[in-house]
């Protein structure tokens, strides 16, 4: 049996960049504790961009470029780096089919019994990646860390929240 955790989108641009919060900063130590603590596999997500974001739909609903791939923004925190035991798994869009198939493949090696999903943005790439989870692995259990999340706002946090919680997905330490 193994159980995953999913880092998802933990970059400079989330984090006090482009689209930097005071939430995604302040969840920074906690996230880097719950990795630290963490027994098992653990994999990470990058959002990861284009030079030409502004012509996609999402910079057409978003516009604000961030995370195009190779700048600073792109990166993965610098308190969180030395934590990644396996490359970051780029994604072009909020949820990753690359990392549904590789929770897959993990279960065809050994039984995953959990997944843990923490970072950012609750709203759009967490719940997107937890629901994909589901789908993937529809009986293994999976867990959201409120605690180790952060929205694009407050309330928007708590939506995501609320709404992973009626599909099955377990909500701990929300506040």
């Amino acid at each position: 049996m193994q159980d995953i955790l999913i880092v998802v989108d933990m970059q400079n641009d989330f984090i006090d960049g482009a689209l930097g919060t005071k939430e995604a900063v302040a969840i920074v130590p906690k996230v880097k504790q719950k990795i630290r603590d963490f027994r098992g596999r653990i994999l990470f997500t990058r959002d990861t961009h284009g030079e030409d974001y502004m012509d996609t739909q999402e910079g057409h609903k978003l516009p604000v470029p961030h995370c195009i791939k190779g700048t600073d923004g792109w990166q993965i925190s610098a308190e969180l780096e030395d934590l990644c035991r396996e490359a970051p798994i780029d994604k072009v869009t909020f949820g990753s089919s690359e990392l549904g198939a590789l929770l897959q493949e993990a279960e065809r090696k050994e039984h995953v019994e959990s997944i843990t999903l923490i970072g950012l943005c609750t709203d759009i790439c967490v719940i997107s990646n937890a629901l994909l989870a589901k789908a993937f692995l529809p009986e293994a259990q999976i867990v959201v860390d409120a605690s180790c999340c952060a929205g694009v706002t407050p309330a928007s946090h708590k939506n995501a929240l609320e709404a992973m919680k009626v599909c099955q997905i377990q909500v701990e330490n929300e506040a």
